[in-house]
């Protein structure tokens, strides 16, 4: 964690103490901005991060951000970035033609430098970048921000944090809010609509593959499960949450007979940044003999996940996936 502690020269800040004095009686508030003002101070918000509280400006002037799942939100709120992962953002942010802001490349590949290069007042770390959260706080002297889900909290409460959180920070506690609201009416819907005798199954796409996404553990949709009550139609021992799934059996996912199919495209994730030719999860599914005969397939009661997903995994992009899901439940009731 880093705090930035703004100090002034004495001569300055008297200054601003006497004017202060002389407008305190005559214009009020008007008197202390405007004295504020005068001295240079900008404001400061404590807000509570991964690791404790972190005092970060306010209004932040050069922003960095390298979390996934806050790329979509900081644009739709309007952020300019002087930094980001911008290769690792999804094709429809507009940060991703921007070419005034200074790549840091991908988690694979960080270019660690253009974050002090973009002389960031604020950096907003997380996902695939917290393990690089050290480095960059020995690089760079701002404060860095890292909302990342933690471990054994409550996933879907952990994404409303971000998001209000970040509210806090870019004065948009309203719209953060109607997010957080939006999130929790969607899961409302789901718990209305869901028969806890129905069994769901979830796999991921990649490669050309159908993998086996584990309940609680898997990759992005194994979250899922705790969060909206889900009863799994098979579970393994030792599932991973790797971002291609486990590779069970295609046989052993039909022989659990689902009665719903939850699934994530990786390969339409990252085929937007890649323009790689892909086979879309659709076409996987239908064309797999062993699927065919069952039960969700043949009552089409498929849910897949965003396009965008795998780059994003954002409050936004389970909100729409639960949308879905509670739209495709209650026709089926």
């Amino acid at each position: 964690m880093h705090r930035r502690n703004v100090r002034f020269p004495a001569v300055i800040a008297s200054t601003a103490a006497l004017a202060l004095g002389l407008t305190a009686c005559g214009s009020g508030d008007t008197g202390d901005a405007s004295a504020e003002a005068a001295s240079g101070e900008s404001e400061t918000v404590t807000i509570e991060a991964n690791g404790g509280s972190v005092d970060v400006p306010s209004p932040a002037q050069s922003v960095v951000a390298l979390d996934n799942r806050t790329f979509k939100l900081l644009d739709d709120w309007g952020v300019e970035l002087s930094g980001g992962a911008v290769s690792l953002m999804r094709a429809d942010v507009s940060y991703k033609e921007n070419d005034e802001i200074l790549d840091i490349g991908s988690h694979r590949e960080p270019n660690l430098e253009n974050i002090v290069a973009a002389e960031p007042d604020l950096i907003i770390s997380g996902q695939r970048f917290s393990q690089y959260n050290e480095d960059i706080a020995d690089l760079a002297d701002a404060p860095l921000v890292d909302l990342e889900p933690r471990e054994g909290e409550d996933f879907g409460e952990e994404l409303k944090r971000q998001v209000t959180t970040l509210g806090e920070v870019f004065d948009k506690q309203d719209e953060a809010q109607a997010l957080a609201d939006d999130y929790d009416a969607a899961v409302e819907r789901v718990a209305a609509a869901y028969n806890a005798d129905e069994t769901v199954m979830s796999v991921i796409t990649s490669g050309g593959d159908i993998n086996y996404a584990a309940p609680s553990e898997g990759r992005t949709l194994g979250p899922v499960y705790d969060s909206l009550g889900l009863t799994p139609s098979l579970e393994v021992d030792d599932a991973s949450s790797g971002h291609q799934g486990d590779d069970i059996s295609v046989e052993a996912i039909a022989d659990s007979d689902p009665d719903w199919i939850f699934v994530m495209d990786r390969d339409a994730g990252v085929s937007g940044n890649s323009g790689e030719e892909y086979t879309p999860a659709e076409d996987l599914i239908a064309e797999s003999p062993a699927l065919q005969n069952v039960t969700a397939v043949e009552e089409d009661n498929i849910v897949y996940m965003p396009e965008y997903t795998y780059l994003d995994e954002s409050l936004q992009t389970y909100t729409e996936f639960y949308e879905s899901v509670a739209d495709a439940m209650e026709q089926g009731n």
